[in-house]
């Protein structure tokens, strides 16, 4: 049945900081709490490490046969997942979810065989140590100084539909240590110096802690976004501040910082209101670049919201975050200003803000603005009222005016007058109130002015040309008036729209391409509930739906979207197409990428063994023919040194195929192993009589108390013959290659030094690159396999081979192994 049918599995994960924390005790309880409820539960693979506790509370759980073949010991078999999927219990327990299985197998992870079994429907409650998440595994490195080679994606545990912390203080583990709850006697005085020092482990709980609270985070978003719930939780202190791209921006983020600093774990999140049909005066983009810089350093968040009003957006971008304090500046607006506009955005958020605390900062440039802004939108409501208002009493005011002292001036005069305030009335209110003024003016002035007063009558021409021109003359501006506005609300709505383009442009060159960051980046800027992609249109009307290909639909619910930002929205939803293009193509080049690499690495083995294979055969085949002869009568001597050449030359024909296989068997992955505990006293002997060296060019200074180490000894002879012999290669005269040996924790390290030309740090990664050799220069004594080859064997025996350099001058190679011991978790 395919998982449709049967339904996916559920996925739960105990988490821990460190080894010992108690996981997989913790892991065993949910089992024999689900078995107690009647729940069909199996242990289908769990790691006692020798801990009685352990090993004690696994008793009554049914216990899957691990699959044949061992793995770095021979007491440790792998999870046998087709066992698993015949027997089809309703929870399967698997520990050390990050675990990487041999090579060979059909899953290169255990992380890949519990997906299987989710995909098949059993439930699965697993374990996993925070440092071996993908994304923090180097930071848990430059913590511990241990490196992690074994990780799984943060998404697979990101999934899980439950996330449980295992939580221990660091004095607790480290007593846990003590006690021998952990490790066996012999290794607790180096585990403590090492990995579990005290400030290890803090740093490595603070870790599981934080990613585990940024899971809750998003869990509790998800659940608000579902439920509708748009109040404030103030489950912690979250602190938006809203940039304009003025000059205060900077003053405002520091405040806004340090009010976030005041509660531990509290976010900083700093965003920007872009109208969709212009932007407010005074943004400049250079400024809000350096601005979003300063957030950033400051360890917060930048958005880019679309919103025709900025402060309901604002308060609508504060709601949907869930925060708890808003930021705002004082208005930068003069008084004048503050009278002909009325109140501006900081009153208005106040009003909207409801449970959200706003802080109104002052600034620098309070009362600094300019009298009226660049660019308007529309009219604000105070000149819509004020302009026809004007139109009706400004004339009126002037008639009086002009009744009390007539005699003074001529009709022309009292014309112009009128015709000013006309022209005033269009500049404030626009057509509408010109041409309410206009009326009022021009019958006023006809009534009052123009023989025979107190009627209204026109005589003379004089008297008709003048209120002609009045006319024209308010009309014209009444329509310059108009005209302007409407293309500063063009030139506003094109800058708008060349500000949002611009910032996803940005975005998408600091590589924020992947499709969940487009998906989120879009929802915030157009301030929507929520964006997804589905394969057909949602089937609610409320919804926006927009193709982005053939089978992938753009659906943004929240509110309606003007047909002014739906351009915008389409610019969107090609990047959206682009980046699900780009992923499919990567999809398809992973695919495709083993074949490609099979077929370089045949044409490179066709091209660099055509020399190297004709040289020990050429010289064999002369020897032999030479013996075989008739005509030339050869000495004992001679006989033997041609035997001899022949000898060779076989030798190194046999090295060299037996080099070529072994890496064909690599790059195909059929390389067999046969794991177990091995001394270096085993391999070392056979792998230096193995070279066509002097035995001085090799020094051995292997302390006592070495532990042995888990491997294939033919494999790790290989390795050693390959390094010695290429180490002993470069190596001066008289300064012989040095081994050395020494155990850290559960590893055993082998250090082959030698005094050499060295290796720049450019070219270390080239020296293990097959049929590649230190200038490229040699190609008589093999075709480069052996770096690359040692390095392959090593790996694939759980082990790195990492070049360093020699201080005084010189390479080192350092090989490190798995000791034949209880591993780390």
């Amino acid at each position: 049945m395919t998982e449709s049918e049967v339904g996916r599995g559920r996925l739960k994960v105990f988490l821990g900081a460190a080894p010992g924390v108690g996981k997989t005790y913790r892991m065993l309880d949910e089992g024999h709490r689900r078995a107690r409820r009647g729940t069909d539960v199996v242990a289908a693979l769990v790691e006692c490490h020798r801990r009685p506790l352990t090993e004690e509370r696994l008793k009554g759980l049914e216990v899957i046969p691990r699959a044949a073949g061992a793995h770095r010991s021979g007491e440790r078999a792998e999870l046998d997942g087709d066992a698993v999927l015949r027997r089809r219990p309703q929870v399967a327990l698997i520990d050390e979810l990050a675990h990487s299985n041999p090579p060979g197998g059909r899953h290169a992870k255990r992380w890949q065989e519990v997906e299987q079994l989710l995909s098949a429907g059993i439930d699965v409650v697993t374990t996993v140590n925070i440092q071996h998440l993908e994304s923090l595994s180097d930071v848990a490195e430059r913590i511990t100084g241990v490196p992690q080679r074994e990780t799984v994606p943060d998404d697979v545990v990101r999934r899980a539909d439950q996330i449980e912390l295992v939580d221990m203080p660091a004095e607790a583990l480290r007593r846990r240590m003590a006690h021998g709850n952990i490790y066996e006697a012999e290794r607790i005085d180096a585990a403590l110096s090492n990995y579990f020092r005290p400030g290890n482990l803090t740093a490595l709980r603070e870790l599981a802690l934080l990613w585990v609270a940024g899971r809750v985070d998003e869990a509790l978003q998800k659940y608000r976004s579902e439920q509708g719930i748009d109040r404030v939780w103030e489950t912690r202190e979250r602190v938006v501040v809203a940039l304009t791209g003025g000059a205060e921006g900077e003053t405002l983020i520091r405040r806004a910082a340090r009010i976030a600093d005041r509660s531990a774990g509290g976010d900083l999140l700093a965003v920007h209101i872009i109208r969709s049909n212009g932007l407010a005066g005074g943004t400049s983009s250079a400024s809000l670049a350096r601005q979003r810089a300063l957030v950033e350093s400051l360890g917060g968040s930048y958005h880019s919201v679309v919103g025709d009003d900025v402060a309901a957006a604002l308060s609508e971008f504060a709601r949907a975050e869930n925060a708890t304090q808003l930021v705002v500046g004082t208005s930068r607006r003069r008084r004048l200003e503050r009278f002909l506009t009325g109140r501006g955005i900081g009153e208005t958020i106040v009003e909207l803000s409801q449970d959200i605390d706003v802080h109104m900062v002052t600034h620098e440039r309070v009362g600094g603005g300019r009298l009226l802004p660049s660019r308007r939108r529309t009219l604000p409501t105070a000149r819509l009222v004020a302009g026809p208002v004007s139109g009706l009493v400004l004339p009126v005011v002037l008639t009086f005016l002009l009744d009390s002292s007539r005699g003074s001036l001529n009709l022309t005069s009292e014309a112009l007058l009128f015709l000013v305030v006309v022209v005033g009335v269009a500049c404030v209110g626009g057509v509408v109130s010109a041409l309410v003024a206009s009326v009022t003016a021009s019958l006023l002035l006809n009534y009052w002015f123009i023989p025979p007063i107190g009627e209204f009558t026109v005589s003379g021409p004089n008297n008709i040309l003048a209120l002609l021109v009045f006319a024209v003359v308010a009309a014209t501006v009444a329509a310059i008036v108009d005209r302007s506005l409407r293309l500063s609300r063009r030139a506003a709505r094109a800058t708008a729209e060349a500000e949002t383009l611009s910032s996803l442009a940005g975005s998408i060159v600091r590589g924020d391409q992947a499709v969940p960051v487009l998906l989120e980046r879009t929802r915030e800027t157009f301030a929507m509930a929520s964006v997804e992609l589905l394969d057909r249109p949602a089937a609610d009307g409320g919804a926006v739906n927009l193709p982005v290909g053939p089978d992938a639909h753009l659906v943004l619910r929240g509110r309606t979207l003007p047909a002014s930002e739906l351009r915008v929205l389409t610019a969107f939803t090609a990047h959206v197409a682009a980046a699900l293009e780009r992923a499919r193509l990567v999809e398809a080049a992973a695919e495709v990428e083993p074949v490609r690499a099979a077929d370089r690495m045949r044409t490179a083995l066709l091209a660099a063994v055509s020399h190297d294979l004709r040289t020990p055969l050429a010289a064999g085949w002369a020897a032999i023919s030479s013996l075989r002869s008739t005509e030339v009568e050869f000495s004992e001597e001679d006989r033997s040194e041609l035997l001899s050449t022949a000898e060779e030359s076989m030798a190194r024909l046999n090295r060299l195929v037996g080099n070529l296989l072994d890496m064909s068997r690599l790059q195909a992955g059929a390389l067999t192993l046969a794991l177990r505990p091995t001394t270096l006293g085993e391999v070392l002997p056979a792998a230096l009589d193995s070279l066509p060296c002097d035995p001085a060019a090799v020094t051995v200074r292997i302390p006592d108390g070495v532990p042995p180490v888990v491997a294939d000894p033919p494999l790790l002879e290989r390795v050693i013959a390959n390094v010695v012999g290429n180490a002993v290669r470069y190596s001066p005269p008289g300064r012989p290659v040095v081994i050395t040996a020494s155990a850290l924790a559960d590893r055993v390290e082998f250090r082959f030094i030698d005094r050499g030309p060295g290796l720049a740090g450019a070219e270390r990664d080239r020296a293990f690159v097959p049929f590649q050799r230190l200038g490229d220069t040699d190609n008589t004594t093999g075709v480069g396999l052996g770096l690359a080859l040692a390095r392959g064997l090593a790996e694939a025996m759980d082990g790195t081979l990492t070049p360093e350099d020699t201080p005084g001058g010189g390479l080192t190679m350092a090989l490190s192994l798995p000791a034949a011991v209880p591993e780390f978790l």
